[in-house]
């Protein structure tokens, strides 16, 4: 994943850069360096375990607690606040 594309991942789910931050369980500096690439002049590599939580937050995983446990979903969520939405 490349700094655009995180920036683009981001921009997608509509969330600023505090709120990656919160998803993501990192600090709000460290979504800025992965959106530029850098940090104080060296190159900044997002790190897999980040790629993998940013592709599950995409899926629609809020957590997850382990193996043969509910997978919590933003969807589900959605259809408690709201039983009439379907999903597509």
């Amino acid at each position: 994943m490349e700094p655009n594309d995180f920036r683009k991942w981001r921009k997608t789910l509509k969330l600023s850069q505090k709120e990656a931050a919160h998803a993501l369980g990192l600090k709000r500096r460290m979504i800025q360096y992965y959106e530029k690439g850098e940090r104080d002049g060296d190159k900044v590599e997002i790190p897999r375990s980040v790629r993998l939580a940013c592709y599950a937050i995409m899926e629609g995983v809020e957590d997850y607690h382990g193996p043969n446990r509910k997978i919590k979903r933003r969807d589900e969520k959605l259809r408690k606040e709201d039983p009439e939405q379907t999903s597509a």
